[in-house]
């Protein structure tokens, strides 16, 4: 009786998980995001909850390898730069894995961060998956999120991947723009454009 009990109640298990369990894709735009812990170049650990006086976070899954990464570097310094002090810091995470990508290694993120000084945490996501939670698929491919650590916008940081000086609309901009007014990004969700995240367990 107890193993035809126990038969009956593992497909209900399964189905009450499937019920609750996040669905594939990752973070939509609306969901709060769970807490990660990663190793910034300098060495410390870093989690958005040790930023307090944080009003929201720019979390970008860049890479030092990528062209579309290296043709928005300057932007994501100057997003830094121009918004770190309005309590929107950048938030840089390579989540390529080395063994596809020798270059997205760890010593070489210390060496792209040194060179091009980085004015913010630059972290490896060595087994990517922060990256998979979060569903990014590109690099660069940014997720805004407001102090709550809920995801206010997902995509591309402008309309130009090749020119920032001919990009019409910088969308990381004016979603941080619309927080700051207590309203909703629009849009809330862009593509983005870049290479394709090179995870471990992908083939080479």
């Amino acid at each position: 009786m107890k193993k035809v009990l126990c038969l009956l109640l593992v497909p209900l298990t399964i189905a009450m998980i499937m019920a609750f369990a996040k669905p594939d894709g990752g973070y939509e735009v609306g969901d709060k995001i769970e807490e990660f812990n990663l190793k910034n170049v300098d060495g410390s650990r870093f989690s958005l909850s040790s930023v307090k006086e944080a009003q929201g976070f720019i979390v970008v899954f860049t890479c030092n390898t990528c062209p579309y990464a290296r043709k928005y570097e300057q932007r994501i310094i100057n997003l830094h730069n121009k918004y770190a002090a309005q309590g929107y810091p950048v938030v840089a995470i390579n989540p390529n894995y080395v063994g596809i990508v020798p270059g997205d290694s760890y010593e070489e993120m210390k060496k792209r961060a040194t060179a091009k000084k980085y004015p913010f945490v630059y972290l490896a996501d060595e087994d990517g998956l922060v990256c998979y939670k979060f569903g990014a698929t590109k690099t660069p491919h940014v997720y805004l999120l407001d102090k709550n650590k809920v995801v206010k916008y997902i995509g591309a940081i402008d309309d130009n991947a090749d020119d920032a000086n001919s990009a019409s609309k910088k969308y990381v901009e004016m979603a941080i723009e619309a927080l700051k007014k207590g309203k909703n990004p629009e849009p809330s969700l862009t593509k983005a454009v870049g290479c394709e995240v090179k995870r471990k367990g992908m083939d080479p």
